[in-house]
């Protein structure tokens, strides 16, 4: 049975305060669970269903809990079976950008787009997601439900924008409302694809770093396309 401090002490990783005092974070759902187990993650311990408990490896710290235990421990609002409380990883692999491409979020605020890109970045095999300070946290609970399980496969950096891109010795394609058509663009063997805020783009100081903007061209009446939409698009063009 699941005691009052245990309760508490998993609602409180629904804040960032507490994510980053605590160095945990929280995973729901069966399919995330088993990204999470088959990478280098330290799940410190498991809330889950009978049925869950019994596949788990004997190495996994985990509790049985009833449906209405994991109701009252879930952010979720049909909860998924199983819950996880996860360390957080210190990133410490080397930041390298030469022979590949890789992707820059400017200031991605919400954590449903964050955690699609980084699923999408996974699809097109991109391993490095270098993000402002601005942008919306990786353990966000929303971010990593999003992401499916693809959060464990890239790498998630958070840098200072201008400094790094100041560095950055690759082309750095930028997605505009008016750059090149992304059709017309030979693929590229190495580089950085910007992506901006959702509602006011790449913003001005860092645009001087772009050395080549792009365009996904309009057909329709739509101003502009939601951020990972927009990232999924290019990069099936560039990668």
């Amino acid at each position: 049975m699941l005691s009052r401090n245990e309760v508490k002490d998993i609602q409180s990783l629904c804040q960032k305060k507490h994510r980053q005092e605590e160095g945990l974070f929280i995973a729901e759902g069966v399919k995330i669970l088993d990204e999470v187990l088959k990478s280098d993650h330290v799940i410190r311990k498991v809330y889950a269903l009978a049925s869950v408990c019994s596949t788990l490896p004997a190495n996994i710290h985990a509790q049985e809990v009833t449906e209405a235990e994991l109701e009252r421990i879930s952010l979720l609002e049909t909860p998924n079976k199983v819950l996880a409380v996860i360390e957080q990883k210190k990133n410490n692999t080397p930041l390298v950008l030469k022979g590949k491409l890789s992707l820059v979020l400017d200031g991605i605020q919400d954590p449903g787009n964050l955690g699609t890109i980084i699923r999408i970045a996974d699809w097109f095999g991109i391993k490095d997601l270098i993000c402002s300070e601005d942008t919306v946290e990786l353990y966000n609970p929303k971010v990593i439900q999003s992401t499916m399980g693809s959060f464990v496969r890239v790498d998630t950096h958070y840098l200072h924008l201008e400094e790094f891109l100041e560095k950055a010795a690759v082309p750095v394609f930028g997605a505009t409302l008016d750059g090149e058509n992304i059709h017309q663009i030979k693929k590229p063997s190495e580089g950085l694809l910007m992506i901006g805020n959702e509602s006011k783009g790449i913003r001005k100081e860092l645009m001087k770093y772009i050395t080549q903007p792009i365009t996904i061209p309009r057909i329709g009446g739509a101003e502009s396309l939601n951020a990972g939409v927009a990232a999924g698009i290019i990069l099936s063009h560039l990668t």
